[in-house]
């Protein structure tokens, strides 16, 4: 009988201690002043019934687990500088990709040589500038280092591997409208047969190619887009941050703290191709903190035919926001475009990187990386002006787009323009 009182004295002391964590089912991201610690994160997180799961102290930014989110009015609140709910940012389910099937022998950087590529000058651009040393950082799904593309220059951080993406936590609007910004990584249809036969009908044997369902809404997306980067500029390592789980899931929370992490340990160029519509404090402090750390930032401008400024990260200050052009310099269908994009580049058909292998990418996703490739050719001449030199040297394309003049920021990216001496 004593055995059983202790047993059950246990459980119930065991209950004690955990009973917050087993109940506490919301994420709550907060933002305490400088003069605060952890011992005032403690006592915030018990005021509100929750616990602390994650920090960035060096920022004082807590993640909480609590039951509700707590009222504005509430006094536990006082000394918050500011709070939020965890943000999801999800991915709906995207189509298949198709694989490219080369010959034998084929150079692994063969897709450098694509049209759309040539169209913005990049051959020209690689005379003055590989990007030698400029690391940059990209925050996506996973990413195979060891594709021969990138021939050792792709490092991956993966933070989601074995653990869950919302630290076990309920994120806000889990199931809404945000997302990884769909590159709709394609199957090779018949206008895009043709595109690449009169491309490439020397090495690209499109008639056979495979088709692969990656089966998770996030597959590939990640290795397009660092596959994109790589090709642009050939000798910047690229640290590849695995925050995206393999269905395409995410928060503001994992993003934010890795892109922090990036800046703080030298990476001079961030790409974020992805979007939401909701207001993030957390990821806009964190881009923020690039900015003024002469990191540039490149973004996706969304893939929804609407207003970039319907978006973030694409509607904040300073980042260069990114459309998508078709061949011939047209805006995408799918591409959003008005006063927050600063400039567009190739979108469309856009041959790149995937597990195993190669396909085509089509989306904002695509475009904004040419613009972090561009950065990376700049910084690697010069860390003064980034930003200036790639929008002065784009070309004009309103006249290609009668429908949406000043909508496609100062034009189409021009590489060789970028990072020619002036």
């Amino acid at each position: 009988m004593r055995g059983r009182l202790l047993f059950l004295s246990l459980v119930l002391a065991l209950f004690a201690l955990f009973n917050v964590q087993a109940f506490a089912q919301i994420g709550l991201v907060v933002q305490l002043p400088p003069t605060a610690n952890a011992a005032n994160a403690l006592k915030l997180a018990s005021d509100l019934n929750g616990a602390v799961i994650d920090v960035i102290p060096e920022f004082n930014q807590f993640l909480l687990s609590v039951p509700v989110v707590p009222r504005s009015s509430d006094n536990a609140l006082n000394n918050v500088r500011w709070v939020e709910p965890l943000e999801a940012i999800t991915l709906p389910p995207a189509p298949r990709f198709g694989y490219l099937s080369l010959p034998q022998g084929t150079a692994s950087d063969w897709y450098k040589y694509q049209p759309a590529f040539a169209h913005i000058h990049l051959a020209g651009a690689l005379t003055h500038s590989t990007g030698l040393g400029v690391v940059v950082a990209d925050f996506n799904s996973r990413v195979d280092p060891l594709h021969p593309a990138f021939s050792g220059y792709v490092t991956v951080y993966d933070s989601i591997s074995g653990v869950n993406p919302h630290h076990g936590v309920t994120a806000q609007n889990d199931s809404s409208a945000s997302y990884l910004d769909d590159s709709s990584a394609s199957y090779l249809d018949a206008s895009s047969a043709s595109y690449l036969n009169d491309s490439s009908a020397s090495y690209l044997d499109d008639s056979s190619a495979s088709y692969l369902d990656g089966g998770k809404p996030a597959y590939a997306h990640g290795m397009l887009v660092a596959g994109i980067i790589h090709a642009i500029a050939p000798n910047a390592p690229i640290w590849s941050f695995t925050v995206f789980d393999d269905n395409g899931s995410s928060n503001t929370w994992e993003i934010a703290k890795w892109a922090r992490w990036a800046v703080n340990h030298g990476a001079q160029v961030l790409n974020m191709s992805f979007g939401t519509p909701d207001k993030s404090a957390m990821l806009q402090s964190a881009v923020d903190w690039a900015l003024q750390h002469g990191v540039t930032v490149a973004v996706s401008a969304g893939n929804s035919n609407t207003s970039a400024g319907t978006q973030n990260p694409a509607a904040f200050a300073g980042v260069l926001t990114t459309a998508a052009t078709d061949n011939n310099d047209v805006k995408a269908s799918f591409s959003n475009f008005g006063q927050a994009v600063r400039l567009a580049a190739p979108g469309v058909s856009i041959i790149s990187t995937v597990p195993g292998g190669y396909g085509i990418c089509n989306g904002t996703s695509c475009a904004a990386p040419i613009t972090a490739g561009a950065a990376a050719l700049v910084k690697g001449l010069t860390q003064t002006e980034v930003d200036s030199r790639i929008l002065a040297g784009a070309i004009n394309i309103d006249a290609k787009n009668p429908l949406h003049v000043g909508q496609l920021g100062d034009g189409l990216i021009d590489l060789l323009n970028a990072v020619q001496p002036k």
